[in-house]
């Protein structure tokens, strides 16, 4: 079996999805030691709401940054995937 062309947007889509629910796991993370590091950190006299809030907003922001460029990251690499192959003649997958 060669592949010989992939559909760059069905790629990029697929792609945009999975970077998403990394961003989310990331976000989670992050938000998590923001928060913690928040409420553990001694105050000294300074506001502690900005890094919560940042802390919290990564669990939005991030899903969307590594969905969108993660999208447009693998319908780049999916489009010259399609003008290689057509070059070289795609990909041999031997299958059982």
């Amino acid at each position: 079996m060669v592949i010989k062309r992939v559909a760059p947007m069905s790629v990029a889509k697929v792609a945009g999805l999975l970077y998403a629910i990394m961003g989310l796991a990331f976000g989670g993370l992050f938000s998590l030691f923001a928060i913690a590091g928040t409420a553990l950190g001694g105050d000294s006299g300074g506001s502690s709401f900005f890094p919560a809030v940042f802390g919290v907003g990564s669990v939005i922001l991030f899903p969307i940054f590594y969905g969108c460029i993660g999208f447009v990251m693998t319908a780049i690499m999916a489009w010259l995937y399609n003008v290689a192959a057509g070059v070289v003649g795609g990909v041999n997958i031997d299958v059982q």
